[in-house]
């Protein structure tokens, strides 16, 4: 068997193996979760913190411009002025990041608490342990003591 086909083989039996497909299915799945909770934060969140606040949460074009052309207009959005050629320093972009990202790992943790109380109504109340073992000494005391009601 040639080292061509024997590798071939070794990758098939890897491929096929249970592991391999939960991970694939494990990925699929990710990637479509992830696209609900962007969603989520995106298109319920974002519009009613939005009307809360009495405005847009975009601090996109909050910015400082460290260095631009000569004769370049400062009072133009932030695409505009690097698509010129400013440096700038896009504080306000960091800042819609990361509202967006504590949102979204807020949901999470809220959908992974949701869905720990379901699972743990749907799941069998764990078995009562089982008594502890005697000591040995306390096997023996109970030994003697059925030997001394015999008698």
């Amino acid at each position: 068997m040639s080292k061509a086909s024997n590798f071939l083989t070794e990758f098939k039996k890897f491929a096929v193996k249970g592991n391999m497909m939960d991970l694939a299915v494990g990925v699929i799945i990710g990637a479509a979760f992830g696209k609900i909770i962007d969603s989520l934060v995106k298109d319920i969140f974002m519009p009613v913190i939005s009307f809360l606040v009495g405005g847009k949460v975009d601090f996109s074009n909050m910015f400082v411009v460290l260095s631009a052309p000569e004769g370049l207009n400062l009072d133009q959005p932030r695409d505009a002025l690097v698509a010129a050629g400013a440096n700038i320093l896009g504080y306000g972009n960091f800042i819609t990041i990361l509202i967006n990202f504590i949102l979204l790992a807020f949901v999470v943790f809220i959908l992974v608490k949701v869905v720990a109380k379901a699972r743990a109504n749907f799941e069998e109340p764990p078995a009562p342990p089982a008594p502890a073992a005697d000591p040995a000494d306390i096997a023996l005391l109970k030994e003697i003591r059925d030997l001394l009601k015999n008698k």
